[in-house]
């Protein structure tokens, strides 16, 4: 069974509905590991830094947000943490829009929502209420020490938590030269329009997700079990192991509102706050991937540069 990465509640008015997020998509990508081509020893990721070429030691760097002017504001991380939300277990819904009110473009990550703290009738009441009405709930939520703008919706039986990119993150098209909307103003002709029309019919299909695959992937992976049926295989030493430092979380079961909740206008926000009893904040972490030893240098050089690793284009699903 899947871990789930938070746990709190959804609010809307005085209604809590008690959840668990788990993650709805999942790295599908060749997962190369450098090595040392001499020894065959693991080659780890090093703190650089970029004047002297040396390696840095975590507890010697500091985050900085630099200016205009080029100097730069330091902030340590107990300033960063108090400056977050307060709500850290809370999907505080503001707003219900039409789905599609909302472009693609801002559509960022999807997540499954499950009902906890036997919250199930709760859960379904929402989401049934949200298909009559056929509206998406715009919400806020805090997760990995960043606060997120995101859609809950329904799809089918799940509620589904889609985190959306902020405007400032969305860029124009205003320098793009771009056709002008409407096929008069883009000089169409009834023939041309007909023609295009009838091909874009042709290749019309009922979506279906799992009718397209990754041909890239799948090549490397075939090359990959060549190589290990021909005995082309090489023997690594893993240097350390991965520790699991996931922590439990709960959250307090605020359904006892709904029964005094349903029927009453959408309360503010400071006095929904005040009537439920606050969870407590304890989001579950991920274990990360523990991060290999140095490479056995042949010489005194510096270490190779971080690279950063390639994110595949996630796919995004409307409701």
């Amino acid at each position: 069974m899947p871990r789930s990465i938070w746990k709190g509640a959804i609010a809307f008015g005085l209604v809590h509905v008690p959840v668990a997020l788990y993650p709805a998509s999942q790295e599908d990508d060749i997962d190369f590991d450098w090595l040392d081509k001499r020894s065959m020893d693991p080659v780890g990721y090093q703190r650089i830094n970029k004047r002297t070429g040396k390696p840095i030691t975590k507890e010697n760097i500091v985050k900085g947000v630099k200016q205009e002017d080029g100097s730069y504001v330091l902030m340590d991380e107990d300033e960063i943490r108090n400056a977050y939300p307060k709500t850290m277990q809370t999907i505080e819904i503001e707003a219900f829009v039409k789905a599609s009110e909302i472009p693609f473009v801002y559509l960022e990550k999807p997540y499954y929502l499950e009902p906890i703290a036997k919250a199930d009738k709760v859960y379904a009441l929402l989401r049934e209420a949200m298909i009559a009405d056929d509206v998406i709930g715009i919400a806020r939520v805090v997760m990995h020490t960043k606060e997120h703008l995101a859609a809950l919706m329904p799809d089918g039986p799940m509620l589904v938590l889609n985190t959306l990119r902020w405007a400032t993150e969305v860029r124009t098209w205003d320098e793009l030269r771009i056709p002008e909307a409407g096929k008069s103003a883009a000089n169409l002709k009834d023939a041309e329009l007909k023609m295009a029309k009838q091909l874009v019919s042709e290749l019309t299909v009922k979506w279906k997700a799992d009718a397209y695959h990754d041909n890239f992937a799948e090549a490397i992976k075939s090359l990959i079990q060549a190589k290990v049926a021909a005995g082309k295989t090489h023997e690594v030493t893993p240097i350390e192991s991965p520790v699991d430092n996931a922590a439990p979380s709960n959250v307090v079961d605020l359904t006892a509102l709904l029964k005094n909740s349903l029927g009453k206008r959408r309360a503010p926000a400071e006095e929904t706050v005040a009537a439920a009893a606050p969870a407590r904040k304890a989001a579950a972490k991920t274990p990360a991937r523990t991060a290999a030893a140095k490479p056995k240098p042949a010489a005194k050089k510096a270490a190779p540069p971080a690279r950063a690793k390639a994110t595949p284009p996630l796919t995004r699903k409307r409701a």
